[in-house]
């Protein structure tokens, strides 16, 4: 799989393009703050509907346009693709695929793309709730349904906390404890779902990443990644098993865990069990590497996560390989890494990668340039 064509219409700062792109490595080339990020932006986003940058769409909307549009022309063997989308300001954002509406969730059944850039160094260092994220977008590419899932169990866990703040204020009425019996059920069903899910994830990740670290540090290093499940005591610092529970087995303990916390719920008006609760555990060299790898050990190990990533994307898509991109990531590396990291995306059907200095990139994956000057495509490409 690769993208073929690109066309935007009020995108970031571009006010229109018009771009042919072409299978293999194709170079984004220009200074800092000229609109290359932009560029690879629109294209993730026309398979995943989000952006690696920002959480609304609004921002994606050129100032002073009411609504922006993204055409990428996307090719597998014979069969291709037109996906387009209109963001709107004041209105529902559309999408359509071969001029037939579909849902937004559902882009990832057409386009798939793994994304590498510097904001992915919080996989590792930020919060439970990025890691959370990265392994949310590979459980909605395998299978974009769960993007409906994870939808409605975030619809449930509002509205159950809605019900814990009113109970908290005033005194529990039975008709209360019954409806809140009703969404513990919404709860358990939709949360064992994508407990399973993200596990299968990790699972598939795993034999991966370790591959992936080496080939991009060029040391033998030991990795570790496992779901700490809050069912389970989201205190407990200690790795959970290695496999995930069956899920009737699964939910019988998420059920209890729901149970034996009521009381702090009530007290707290919060849902302190469930997936939105978990987190991914890394580990590098037996100690966790959130708290004890260094910079480029934690640059490298969420450039392992997204290598590895497209690995599994790769194994089970029938549609070809995702779409690499890499944006301003070779600027951090140094010429080893530069060059293992070549050698790593070297086989993708399509790799697309921003960079400020042209020097930075191997010169195997630089044969074709777009070169970018404020928001317009340079033909010369330098």
């Amino acid at each position: 799989m690769h993208v073929t064509h690109l066309q935007l219409v009020d995108f970031r700062n571009y006010a229109q393009v018009d771009l042919a792109l072409q299978a293999g490595p194709v170079l984004f080339i220009g200074r800092n703050g000229q609109g290359k990020t932009n560029l690879v932006e629109a294209i993730a986003y026309a398979g995943s509907a989000s952006s690696h940058r920002v959480s609304g769409d609004q921002p994606l909307i050129r100032f002073g346009a009411e609504s922006a549009v993204v055409r990428v022309r996307v090719q597998h063997d014979e069969r291709a693709l037109v996906i387009e989308l209109q963001l709107n300001r004041g209105a529902p954002n559309r999408a359509q695929v071969n001029g037939s509406a579909i849902r937004m969730r559902d882009l990832p059944r057409y386009l798939r793309s793994v994304l590498f850039a510097p904001e992915d160094l919080a996989i590792v260092r930020g919060d439970p709730g990025v890691r959370r994220a990265f392994l949310d977008t590979l459980v909605a590419q395998r299978s974009p349904r769960m993007a409906g899932v994870m939808s409605d169990y975030e619809r449930v866990v509002r509205q159950r906390n809605s019900l814990l703040k009113s109970a908290r204020s005033s005194r529990l009425r039975p008709d209360q404890l019954t409806t809140l019996d009703v969404w513990d059920e919404r709860l358990v069903d939709l949360g064992t779902q994508i407990i399973t899910a993200r596990a299968d994830a990790v699972a598939q990740l795993r034999p991966h990443v370790g591959a992936a670290y080496s080939a991009v540090a060029g040391d033998e290093h030991r990795t570790r990644i496992a779901l700490r499940l809050s069912i389970h005591g989201s205190a407990d610092e200690d790795f959970p098993p290695e496999t995930v529970d069956d899920p009737t087995t699964l939910a019988e303990a998420f059920r209890a865990a729901v149970a034996s916390r009521r009381r702090d719920e009530l007290d707290r008006a919060v849902t302190l069990v469930g997936p939105h609760r978990d987190d991914l555990v890394l580990e590098l060299n037996g100690l966790p590497a959130r708290g004890y790898a260094s910079h480029g050990e934690s640059w490298s190990y969420a450039l392992a996560l997204k290598l590895a990533t497209a690995e599994v994307l790769r194994a089970d898509e029938v549609a070809g390989d995702p779409v690499v991109i890499l944006d301003d990531v070779f600027a951090e590396l140094d010429h080893g890494r530069r060059e293992r990291l070549a050698d790593a995306v070297g086989g993708y059907e399509q790799v697309l990668i921003t960079a400020a200095v042209g020097a930075d990139v191997p010169a195997r994956l630089a044969a074709a340039r777009v070169g970018i000057r404020a928001g317009e495509i340079v033909e010369d490409g330098a």
